[in-house]
């Protein structure tokens, strides 16, 4: 009986140990793609968030919600900010980008990654979510951080996914500061 325990453990054991050798394999295939996969839906959530200005060079923050910022230009003048923003919704981090010119009100955002739950928190994925903030970030139109400041459409938009919407509102509108305070 004993003979037989130690037999199954060291198949087990020898089973463990190959593949934990080709997982590392795999992860050493696929990581560096993974991490250019990233970068470039980093670069071009940039380039969609930009407004066709000019993005300057980054520079990292590292302040609660606001992770980095670039300069926009255009015509050679200082025409606002895009800043690297996480925050937390329903599923963990939310981490997004946003331009804003230089009195703080947003010219556009968009989610870059998220762990929402599908088909509720996702929402903020699509296509037109993020528009209920364009414009916002003065004192007559404040960023909306709860869903008593949206319209009835947008508020009924974000039903069910509160805490995503929280999220993404709190650091879109900390970024707006932010920028304010500049």
């Amino acid at each position: 009986m004993l003979k037989y325990i130690v037999k199954t453990a060291v198949v087990l054991a020898a089973i463990c140990a190959v593949a934990a050798v080709v997982l590392a394999g795999l992860n050493e295939v696929t990581d560096p793609k993974i991490q250019e996969y990233e970068a470039q839906k980093v670069i071009s959530a940039l380039e969609e968030v930009s407004c066709g200005m000019q993005i300057g060079e980054k520079k990292d923050v590292n302040q609660s919600y606001v992770a980095y910022m670039y300069p926009l230009s255009s015509g050679g003048k200082d025409q606002g900010y895009i800043l690297g923003l996480t925050s937390t919704g329903y599923g963990g981090e939310l981490t997004l980008v946003a331009s804003y010119d230089l009195n703080g009100v947003v010219m556009a955002a968009k989610l870059v990654a998220d762990e929402e739950t599908p088909g509720v928190g996702k929402k903020a994925e699509n296509e037109g979510y993020m528009d209920k903030f364009v414009g916002t970030g003065t004192s007559t139109a404040p960023v909306p951080t709860s869903k008593s400041m949206l319209s009835d459409a947008d508020s009924a938009a974000v039903s069910g996914a509160s805490i995503t919407f929280t999220g993404i509102s709190k650091a879109l509108a900390y970024g707006s500061d932010f920028v304010k305070s500049l």
